[in-house]
């Protein structure tokens, strides 16, 4: 399973909308084929590794990291293709929320005399999966926020400009991220004042659909875009029922403040720099009005911390529901 991990982080990129899949063959010990989820309207993890597998995949086991589709779509079910190969047992570490899904190709397989385990690897496939199962379960895109930002807290100077606050390789990085994203969000002050292309670049990977709060000037680089002027909620359900899996918000403090005050973001990217404006008159990270006191502070949970060239990138997830 960890081997169909690591091949599902290979193809983040460019997989999605699709889940990115990974499906390792196994006979006895010896890994026989590896297979990821291709671009879209192309093969699913378990028909690629299939394919690689050839007559060997008979009687063979199956390590898929998502529980394989049981219906038509631009590609034809998995489950039966893997009833079709003759495996004799295959490995499903996530079920798959989707209606469409949802246990319907497990049962597949067990109709066809295939014995299925289900739950091996699961923690790790669902931290992997976390935006493609949130867009099943919720029907809006799992919204990323990120943010750049001095040691002392500061996203600009008091003239305004902010570039660059981070170094190279925490801006690849961002690409990395537009790269993993179907949308990416900006408001249309940071449109006027930064006029950013918001394509990828520095990265490998399609550009994602740049949506702009507001109306952007003509003539700005991130046209053609599209031009978004009610509540951002109703941004999300469409974008979800557009299919979106991930959305990339990379506006300033104004807009950072009105989704983290509506609880509306579910990964927090935060790229800290070794800089420091020393003084109180830069724009901070979150605008607008704050909590009174300490002890309303807003709580999250640190998720990870990578070192990028002299910058740190903090991943922040938002306290569980319920949470005081």
């Amino acid at each position: 399973m960890r081997e169909a991990v690591e091949a599902a982080a290979g193809v983040r990129a460019t997989a999605h909308p699709n889940p990115w899949v990974g499906c390792a063959i196994v006979d006895g010990d010896r890994l026989v084929a590896l297979g990821a989820t291709r671009p879209p309207g192309q093969a699913h993890a378990e028909v690629d590794a299939l394919e690689r597998a050839g007559a060997a995949a008979r009687g063979a086991t199956a390590y898929v990291t998502l529980e394989p589709c049981s219906h038509h779509g631009r590609t034809g079910p998995c489950a039966d293709a893997l009833v079709a190969a003759g495996v004799g047992r295959v490995v499903v570490a996530c079920t798959d929320p989707d209606p469409r899904v949802a246990g319907a190709g497990i049962a597949r397989l067990r109709e066809a005399g295939i014995e299925v385990t289900v739950g091996p690897g699961v923690e790790p496939v669902q931290r992997q999966l976390a935006p493609y199962l949130h867009q099943r379960r919720t029907g809006r895109p799992y919204v990323v926020l990120k943010l750049a930002a001095t040691l002392d807290g500061r996203t600009a100077a008091p003239d305004g400009t902010s570039r660059w606050i981070t170094g190279p390789e925490a801006r690849a990085d961002v690409h990395r991220l537009r790269a993993e994203s179907d949308s990416i969000v900006v408001g249309a002050g940071t449109v006027r004042a930064d006029d950013p292309s918001l394509t990828v670049r520095d990265a490998e990977g399609p550009d994602p659909e740049r949506v702009v709060l507001g109306r952007a000037p003509a003539g700005a680089r991130v046209h053609p875009c599209t031009e978004w002027d009610g509540r951002i909620e109703d941004l999300l359900d469409e974008l979800g029922r557009r299919g979106h899996v991930q959305t990339l918000v990379e506006g300033g403090a104004t807009v950072a403040g009105s989704l983290h005050r509506a609880g509306l973001v579910d990964r927090y990217v935060l790229y800290l720099a070794p800089a420091l404006l020393g003084g109180d008159d830069g724009a901070g990270l979150i605008a607008g009005a704050g909590v009174a006191t300490m002890a309303q502070a807003w709580r999250g949970r640190i998720d990870a911390v990578t070192r990028l060239g002299d910058d740190l990138r903090i991943d922040l997830l938002p306290p569980p529901e319920g949470t005081p």
